[in-house]
Parts: C-alpha cells; sequence; structure tokens
C-alpha cells in the first residue's frame, strides 16, 4: 500500500470510504460482469493505434524544484535548488533532473496551464477529464462528473489482444473512472507491486492448486450447464448469456498468451530492470511498457506523495533522482524499441505550488502555474511551450486551459476531442468543451 498522503489525508485505501471500493477492488470477471450496464456504443479511430502512459504525481507538484526553475527570484521563491543546463541551449530544469536534462530534445515542456481549482478533489477532476466540477468540491472528495482520458480512450480504442483497454497502478486516481460510459470502462487496477519476487496481478494467473487441466474441465461443465433450454421470456430477458460473456473474457485473459506475456516482468533483462530502478515506480513503469507493447492503449501510473506543504527540499533530494532515473530509462526503453513514436509518456499533477516558501519549509496549492512534461507520440521535442512571469506566480505567455492539455492528448490519439457523446439518458454531452489542442506539440 503506498505511504503518499495528501494534505487532506487520503491515501488509496480511503478510497474504500467514498464507496470506490466496488471499482478499485473489484475482480476482473466482475468488473467484466458490470460492463452489460454501460454502453456498448465505441468508435474506431481511422488514424494509426497509439498509446498513452500517463504519470500522474497526485498532490500536485512543484513547478520550481523540476523544470521552471527561477534562479532570479528572491531565495523566499526561487528555494535551495539550482538550474542545471539541458541538452538544448537555453532551456534548464531543476538540478535533480539531471538525465531527463540531457534528453531534453527529445521532451517538450509546457510552462503556461492554468486553471481555477485549487484543490486536490477540483484540480484532479479538471486535469483528468478537461471538464470542470459542476459544484464546489472540497479537496478530499473522489468525484466523476465527466470521463476520466483513461476511460474515453478506452471507449474509442476498445480491448486488445484480450487485455482490457485501460490500466491504473497501483491505484485509480480520484477522478480516473469512467462517468456516464459505464464500468466497462473503468481501469483494471493493479495494486499489486511489480518489484516483489512474488510479483502476480489477480485474475490473470490460475487460482492457487488450480491445475490447467481442472481449470479447462470446470469450463467443459460449464458449458455443457450452459446448453440447457434457456429463458424464452422476452420481457423477463435472461440474463445467462451476458454472464457467459464475461466469464468467456474472462477467461480469455486469464489463458491469453499476451496477457501473461505482458505481466510476465520477470521475463525483462537484470540490467534493463536495474535502469529502471529497484523501486516500485520503477518497476511499474516497465510494466506499462510492457503494457503498451502488448496493445494497451492507456495506463496510468499513479505516484502520490506530491503534496509538498512541509519538508519540499528533504523529500525532493531523495524523490527527484529516483523519479528521473525511472522517466528517462522509459523514454530510452521506448525509443530504443521503436516505440516511441507511437507511444506518448505525459507527467503532471493538479497543479503547481505556491511562490513563496513557507515557515515549514514547503509550498502550498496553487492552480495559477504548473508545469507538464510530453515525449513521445510524434511530439516535436526541445521546446518549452509558454512561460511563467520571472518568479513563477502566474502563466503569462501562451497561457493554456487543460481543455487544450486534454483535446491535445486525444488528438494526439487519433480522437476527435470536438465529438459530442451520449450518456444512457440521451442528452449529448461535448468530450471537450473547448477542443482546441495545444499547436505546438501536435508536430
Amino acid at each position: 500500500m503506498s505511504r503518499y498522503r495528501n494534505c487532506e489525508g487520503v491515501n488509496r485505501r480511503d478510497c474504500l470510504k467514498f464507496g470506490l471500493g466496488g471499482l478499485i477492488g473489484t475482480g476482473l470477471v466482475d468488473l467484466l460482469r458490470l460492463s452489460g450496464r454501460a454502453s456498448s456504443t465505441s468508435s474506431t479511430p481511422t488514424t494509426r493505434a497509439t498509446s498513452c502512459i500517463l504519470v500522474w504525481l497526485d498532490g500536485g507538484p512543484t513547478h520550481y524544484e523540476t523544470f521552471d526553475p527561477k534562479p532570479l527570484a528572491p531565495s523566499e521563491v526561487r528555494g535551495e535548488f539550482h538550474p542545471v543546463e539541458t541538452s538544448v541551449p537555453g532551456i534548464y530544469f531543476s538540478e535533480h533532473l539531471t538525465k531527463l536534462a540531457g534528453m531534453a530534445e527529445r521532451l517538450a515542456v509546457i510552462r503556461s496551464i492554468r486553471h481555477d481549482q485549487g484543490n486536490h478533489g477540483a484540480g484532479n477532476h479538471y486535469m483528468m477529464t478537461g471538464s470542470p466540477p459542476r459544484i464546489p468540491v472540497g479537496c478530499g472528495a473522489f468525484v466523476s462528473f465527466h470521463p476520466s482520458l483513461g476511460s474515453a480512450t478506452a471507449y474509442f480504442r476498445g480491448q486488445p489482444n484480450g487485455l482490457p483497454p485501460y490500466f491504473s497502478m497501483p491505484s485509480m486516481s480520484r477522478s480516473g473512472g469512467p462517468n456516464f460510459l459505464g464500468a466497462k470502462y473503468a481501469p483494471f487496477v493493479v495494486p499489486d507491486d511489480p518489484n516483489k519476487e512474488d510479483f502476480r496481478v489477480r485474475d490473470v494467473s490460475l487460482p492457487g492448486k488450480l491445475e490447467t487441466t481442472r481449470f479447462d474441465s470446470r469450463r467443459g461443465l460449464r458449458t455443457i450447464v450452459d446448453r440447457l433450454p434457456r429463458i424464452d421470456d422476452p420481457a423477463a430477458g435472461d440474463p445467462v448469456p451476458a454472464l457467459d460473456e464475461y466469464y468467456e473474457q474472462g477467461y480469455s485473459l486469464v489463458s491469453s498468451p499476451e496477457a501473461q506475456a505482458a505481466f510476465d516482468i520477470h521475463r525483462e533483462e537484470a540490467a534493463l530492470r536495474d535502469a529502471y530502478g529497484r523501486n516500485s515506480f520503477g518497476q511499474r513503469a516497465l510494466l506499462a511498457r510492457r503494457l503498451v507493447e502488448a496493445g494497451v492503449p492507456f495506463v496510468t501510473l499513479y505516484e502520490g506523495g506530491w503534496d509538498h506543504h512541509a519538508g519540499l527540499f528533504n523529500s525532493c533530494r531523495k524523490r527527484l533522482p529516483s523519479f528521473d532515473q525511472t522517466l528517462a530509462a522509459l523514454i530510452q526503453d521506448l525509443e530504443d524499441r521503436g516505440r516511441l513514436d507511437s507511444t506518448m509518456v505525459v507527467v503532471l499533477g493538479e497543479f503547481g505550488r505556491t511562490p513563496k516558501i513557507n515557515h515549514e519549509a514547503g509550498r502550498d496549492h496553487w492552480s495559477n502555474a504548473m508545469s507538464v512534461l510530453m515525449a513521445g507520440g510524434g511530439t516535436p521535442g526541445g521546446q518549452v511551450i509558454g512561460a511563467t512571469d520571472p518568479q513563477g506566480y502566474s502563466a503569462v505567455d501562451r497561457v493554456l486551459s487543460p481543455e487544450n492539455f486534454v483535446s491535445t492528448v486525444y488528438a494526439k490519439l487519433g480522437i476527435d476531442p470536438g465529438q459530442i457523446l451520449h450518456t444512457p439518458q440521451g442528452r449529448p454531452t461535448h468530450l471537450v468543451s473547448d477542443p482546441t489542442p495545444i499547436a505546438e506539440l501536435m508536430g
């Protein structure tokens, strides 16, 4: 379980208290069964299939100590870290991001996204969906007024190779769900730690002591039962065929060579696993690469612990180097395998941090400025889009919105952000109300 908490004291386990246990803790067959309540309508993009690995830094990562250092600002603003030169002249990152700085020609940084939702619940929803909350939302809220990026991508992309189209590890973001699209498009959550030797994904391996022959026998018995006369009452309906479909999909996942291969992280060479970092985040990033390689279109890596109201600099000194190592290894690995051009890597949180360092050596919530990192998926690298003022208080040049960001991800995935979706009640709703992608990132 994650040891990280935000300022409101909510962690992954607390999701159960907010009624999300049915999605987060569900087994695969249960998840497939729930899909019967979802809309079955989807469309296939005409562009090539691409994937997205979204690294969600929950809590709101500091832009000063990552991708938007302010070395000329007063000490109470610039903080304790120094800028480091990147591989692109004129672009600087913070000093603990040396590996990413060394590959800046492959990266794009957006420094000018801003919004007006300065608490975790609302900020998370806005950046995860491109839709601001419809009502005031508290810091600790788990809300869903609109489908998330991952769920909408799953809706349009469909199920690849018997694998769910949307994964989230080790938990689902508080606004990472499907809303009116239905449970079929909720993420398949992998809470287990791939850094452990006994790593095993729930519902993708046979239960202990159940041999393949016994498993096949049980499936055969079920087939015999299914041949019995069915309910022939159109008014009542027969739930069995739908249930059969979910069990069949569950069986397909358990028996799918693609699924087994994707989750068998032990097949990777020790040197590559070392390069990613022998820690939970590093091995989840490696697993994400294996999933997109197997055809999964959307994977979220949920990383908590970025709500630095206190002890910001000590925490970042410990955490940023391994974060830097893992992201750089992921991008390099994708490029070495010829998959960086078709796989986006996106790194962000719900907002940035306040300019002035507080009395506990931390920074507080700040939605007027933030940094977002993008690489791959045809994103032109070696550039910074927009700018904050000299002290990082606010985005002032090429000011962009969460709608612009979300539209960019959709557009690069071949999904039209301007299309109209319909709820089960027939109510029309825009996928994104302002479907204008960020032109500099489109390539």
